[in-house]
Formats: C-alpha cells, structure tokens, sequence
C-alpha cells in the first residue's frame, strides 16, 4: 500500500511538471540563445572537460547573453530603418496612433519582407 501512494504521487507531480514546462514552452518566444539554453550546453562542455561544470556554465550564460543582445539590437536597428520610411501620420490623434503600433519584433519583419536580400548570382 506504502509503494502505491508513493507511485501516485511520483506520477502527479510528474504530470504537474509536464504541464508547467508545457506551458511555459507555448509563451517563448523565437529569441535565440539565452543564458539557460548557453549555460546548460556550457556546464555539459565543461563537465566533459576535465570537470569545469561551473566555468562551462558560466561562460555559455556570458554567450548567450551576448548572442540575445546582438539579435534584439538587430531588430532595433530594422525598426528604426522602418521607422525611417514609414513616419506617423501628422493627422491620426494619440489614440490612433497607440492603437496602430507595432513592436520592433513586427517592424523589423515588415522591413525584411520590403527588403529581400539581392539573389546570388551562380558561377
């Protein structure tokens, strides 16, 4: 009896785990990197060599920070250009304008999608 209650409550906290990581995948967004997803893959590297599972970790967080602040500041950059080419209508009151913003994640998609990169030419 002793075994089954501990099999229930293994397998509802596992189900509340399951549901929680499940969730919070559904609200990431399509950022890349980070310091958990730089930080694991550092302490697994670090481990394998020669037991630095701390510095490893430390120094994949360090990149992955790094490699989150260069994309943000790409998309910063984008939606200033996008800025650039399409100002705000002088006429549209405060509310409009509030109503119709985007964030710099949407402008700067809009401007890739005004903006294709020149075809390659083959050899």
């Amino acid at each position: 009896m002793m075994q089954t209650m501990t099999v229930q409550k293994i397998s509802r906290v596992f189900l509340l785990a399951t549901t929680l990581v499940g969730s919070a995948v559904a609200v990431a967004h399509a950022e890349p990197g980070g310091c958990l997803k730089y930080g694991a893959v550092g302490a697994v590297g670090g481990h394998v060599a020669n037991h630095h599972t701390v510095a490893g970790a430390m120094g994949g967080c360090a990149v992955g920070m790094y490699k989150r602040h260069e994309y943000r500041k790409g998309l910063r950059e984008k939606a200033a250009l996008y800025d650039k080419e399409h100002p705000a209508d002088p006429k549209e009151s405060l509310w409009e304008r509030y109503r119709n913003r985007k964030t710099d994640e949407q402008k700067a998609t809009l401007y890739d999608a005004e903006h294709p990169p020149a075809p390659q030419a083959a050899h």
